[in-house]
């Protein structure tokens, strides 16, 4: 079965849909906050132009999500799916960011819950790649079960870590899929 990279998941907090074109602006208007950015390796992503080009890749690469809280029915970030490697039986989640005002845990948790249990259909493990410097993406992934499995160069050729969670740790956390 081909992995579907573009699902639509719901949750108690929130819902992942397929990020389109006509989004920009309202997801823009999330990411132009220059406290998400600061520790992440591209830094200056809370700028238009440097934005836009993340914007792009999401589109063109077919995984990218648009995170919409049910609350208030607003964009409140995104993620994504990337690198399926059927042979690996791998996919990995990254490219998150939320407002601030999602910061602490729940909404990081679900999203990654919603994504996790989809992936989880159609591989075994999933990986993130976290940069050195961004210790709130590191201890979040920590809070989820992720483990820290090593390091490997992320998609601009940066030394990154490289974290885990396997199909069979999901489900003992998670108690079944």
């Amino acid at each position: 079965m081909a992995f579907e990279l573009q699902p639509t998941l719901r949750g108690r907090l929130l819902e992942l849909r397929p990020l389109q074109e006509e989004d920009f602006e309202e997801l823009f208007a999330v990411a132009s906050d220059p406290l998400i950015w600061e520790q992440h390796p591209r830094w200056d992503r809370y700028q238009r132009e440097v934005f836009s080009e993340y914007f792009r890749s999401g589109l063109e690469c077919g995984g990218a999500l648009l995170a919409t809280d049910l609350r208030s029915g607003k964009p409140i970030g995104s993620s994504r799916f990337h690198g399926y490697d059927p042979g690996k039986s791998e996919i990995e989640i990254g490219w998150t960011f939320l407002a601030r005002e999602f910061w602490g845990g729940v909404y990081n948790r679900e999203m990654k819950h919603l994504m996790l249990r989809h992936a989880f259909r159609f591989v075994e493990n999933v990986v993130f790649v976290v940069g050195r410097q961004n210790l709130r993406s590191q201890r979040a992934m920590e809070k989820i079960g992720g483990v820290c499995i090593g390091s490997r160069a992320d998609s601009s050729g940066v030394d990154s870590l490289l974290y885990l969670i396997s199909a069979s740790s999901f489900r003992t956390q998670d108690g079944g899929i």
